[in-house]
């Protein structure tokens, strides 16, 4: 969508702010021992606290209230009885409705006793977001994004996952454009004033070959290596972009 009203500007900064909220309890949640039950519970509290739904269960009937997934997960994993480890590469992704408007974000926390690559692949998801925000300005084309994140994957010796792609977000989650995280020639929508999307670097340490579980829903590497994930909601300007996800 993009933001034609302080009541839009308003509601979206609203259901940002959840998802800030929750994302920073689940990344202070996280350690050996807890399920990702357990967290899912944490983030269903804070929901109800802000009189916000979880916006997958309610698009998509999606089986928990966030999706956490963990190690070659990449995305889309279901809150269970499974418990965090020492060193596991936790993503952590958190969609907000709340009074009709959507956000979006997600992190990657590295349980204590990481590997020194797994630290670097989460780092390096991160700074990939954080290049692409340079080229993300009202009047550039929305593959700049892809490019600016793939150069900096690739830089690092990682690998984009081209099937899964940030989006345009608002009223519902998913809404044009679809925004991929590598250069692709024919995406040629245009970046406008005030369009709300996100960015999501999803990347991994092997191949990019992906699989579903049985469960429908997690997403894993076929190859089994580690992925990471960091994303956020924003709008776009004429400068820098605003984001509405994060303090």
């Amino acid at each position: 969508m993009s933001i034609k009203t302080d009541a839009d500007r308003k509601g979206l900064e609203a259901a940002g702010t959840v998802v800030r909220l929750t994302l920073d309890a689940l990344a202070a949640a996280v350690a050996p021992g807890v399920s990702t039950a357990e967290l899912d519970t944490v983030a269903a509290g804070i929901f109800a606290a802000h009189g916000a739904r979880s916006a997958p269960r309610l698009v998509y009937g999606f089986p928990g209230t966030v999706l956490i997934s963990v190690n070659d997960e990449v995305v889309h994993g279901v809150p269970g009885p499974r418990r965090i480890r020492r060193g596991d590469v936790v993503k952590l992704d958190v969609t907000v409705e709340r009074d009709g408007y959507m956000a979006d974000a997600a992190r990657t926390v590295v349980v204590d006793g990481g590997s020194a690559e797994a630290q670097r692949l989460a780092d390096c998801a991160a700074r990939a977001f954080e290049a692409a925000l340079d080229v993300a300005t009202a009047g550039h084309k929305v593959r700049e994004i892809g490019r600016a994140v793939e150069r900096c994957v690739r830089a690092e010796g990682f690998t984009v996952i081209r099937g899964l792609t940030g989006h345009g977000i608002g009223r519902t989650i998913h809404e044009p454009p679809a925004v991929p995280n590598h250069f692709d020639p024919w995406q040629q929508d245009v970046l406008t004033e005030g369009l709300v999307l996100t960015i999501e670097p999803i990347i991994c340490a092997g191949g990019e070959a992906v699989m579903q579980d049985d469960d429908g829903w997690t997403v894993r590497t076929r190859d089994g290596s580690l992925a990471a994930h960091h994303e956020h909601t924003m709008v776009i300007t004429r400068g820098r972009p605003e984001i509405l996800t994060a303090a």
